[in-house]
């Protein structure tokens, strides 16, 4: 592909990411994939230029841009090769216009950035959450050890304070470690660890998706015990038992849930477990160095509407929890409303439940809970909170 062809399939692929974003379409990856599944003339080199282009231009966006062209033309500012891409040739895009429409350079919509300067974000914490995310793996130690896959993946380091965790260098291929290892942030495994699992019991992951703590808790349960992982979407949850088969974990048992009927199919384990993990729905504020063009997704409303939807998971999850046992919070969100103000709502819903310190390799205190950030932590950002049930 000539320059000015890679220009022209990138802002194809931004509109169609654009357009995406407006209407709940596919997450940019899978329109990526789907655009070169479709042009094989395409080689290597030019998916992965197109793709990097593509994806700098969803970072440099604060608002989601008018069109594919007007993103680019943001960029082609500060690159001249970019901007003489811009050529009108047979496969190109045409000549840059006097005046022409530019996007807004920024991190983040402007609602969103008010939001997370109230939870003490400044300027520099929010630019690191599109910057680009490194690749953590956790070493499954019911197959392997961390030293065995440092010894095969040339470039792996340990990542401090977790004994699980490597880092490895960009582009590695992890498809051949399929159950030894599992692609998981740091982050990720931070909070998976404020569950405190041990050998033995009863562990409740309700929201389990396609399993990536569940099977980090049966880790941490040495496969010992009981761990019921429970999600509503029948196709994340179904991931699971491919990925517990490959891990050797034999002590996880999927549900599946009715969405706002959660409760009815748990029935069985009510007041039974010893932990109970709420990864919940949220608006993925912490996730947008992989998923950058999800914040042009959230609206105020849907906001409201997952702050609602973890208030209620909240109270199932509390019902499930035995005298003494613990519920553990997680969002991989950095707005308050979604961490700190739902633990403090919960609280006063429950006076009886108390906060309990959480001592973890990275983190901040942030309200009843401990707060990771990409830019003090490098890791994608989380929220967790602990809460004992009373006796």
């Amino acid at each position: 592909m000539t320059p000015g062809a890679r220009v022209q399939a990138a802002i194809e692929l931004l509109d169609q990411i654009i357009a995406a974003a407006h209407e709940g379409g596919a997450a940019a990856d899978t329109i990526v994939q789907r655009y070169f599944a479709t042009r094989r003339y395409a080689g290597s080199k030019d998916r992965r230029a197109v793709r990097e282009l593509v994806f700098a231009a969803i970072r440099a966006c604060g608002e989601a841009p008018a069109t594919g062209r007007a993103a680019l033309l943001l960029l082609a500012r500060d690159d001249n090769a970019l901007a003489a891409a811009f050529d009108g040739s047979a496969h190109g895009p045409a000549p840059i216009a006097e005046d022409e429409p530019v996007a807004v350079a920024g991190s983040a919509p402007a609602w969103l950035v008010e939001r997370m300067h109230a939870a003490d974000l400044n300027d520099t914490e929010i630019a690191a959450l599109i910057a680009r995310a490194p690749l953590d793996v956790r070493v499954n130690r019911l197959v392997t050890t961390v030293e065995a896959i440092e010894a095969e993946i040339p470039g792996a380091a340990h990542i401090e304070g977790l004994p699980d965790a490597l880092r490895l260098p960009a582009g590695s291929d992890v498809a051949p470690f399929a159950g030894r290892i599992e692609v998981q942030d740091a982050g990720s495994q931070i909070v998976s660890a404020a569950a405190r699992a041990e050998p033995g019991m009863t562990v409740i992951d309700l929201c389990a998706g396609a399993g990536g703590k569940t099977l980090a808790l049966a880790a941490a349960m040495q496969n010992t015990g009981r761990i019921i992982a429970a999600d509503t979407d029948r196709a994340r949850l179904g991931k699971l038992k491919p990925r517990a088969d490959a891990a050797e974990v034999t002590i996880a048992e999927p549900v599946l849930l009715d969405p706002g009927r959660e409760f009815e199919a748990l029935t069985e384990w009510r007041g039974a477990a010893d932990v109970v993990l709420i990864d919940a729905p949220c608006s993925g504020t912490g996730t947008w160095r992989r998923n950058p063009e999800a914040r042009w997704r959230l609206t105020p409303d849907r906001l409201a509407r997952l702050v609602e939807t973890q208030r209620r998971l909240l109270q199932v999850g509390a019902g499930l929890v035995k005298p003494d046992g613990a519920l553990v919070y997680v969002v991989c969100s950095l707005l308050d409303e979604e961490g700190a103000e739902q633990v403090d709502a919960f609280r006063a819903r429950h006076p009886r439940w108390h906060a309990a310190p959480l001592v973890l390799p990275a983190g901040r205190a942030r309200g009843a809970g401990v707060r990771l950030t990409p830019a003090h932590d490098d890791t994608d950002g989380f929220f967790v909170a602990r809460l004992s049930a009373p006796c």
